[in-house]
């Protein structure tokens, strides 16, 4: 395999990750909004606590992101050529 190609992995692996993160931030937001369905006094405590559980979430697609750029645009600059 190429050095093209597992760069190409390695970003893919990082992608997913975010997608990941995607997924889980929608279940977070979703229980949350049940949470507040069901018990409408609350609300006030479970949307802060559902901003910040989405703000640690998307930080961390936000820096599965930046991995990936890294290795997409930094990293074939870094491999020497096979002589």
């Amino acid at each position: 395999m190429t050095d093209i190609g597992l760069i190409a992995i390695a970003a893919a692996i990082a992608i997913f990750s975010s997608g990941c993160s995607s997924l889980g931030e929608g279940y977070l937001i979703s229980k949350a909004i049940e949470g507040m369905a069901r018990n409408p006094e609350a609300s006030k405590t479970l949307r802060s606590s559902m901003i910040i559980g989405t703000a640690l979430v998307e930080t961390c697609g936000i820096y599965a992101l930046l991995i990936a750029i890294l290795i997409i645009f930094i990293l074939p600059g870094q491999i020497p050529a096979a002589v």
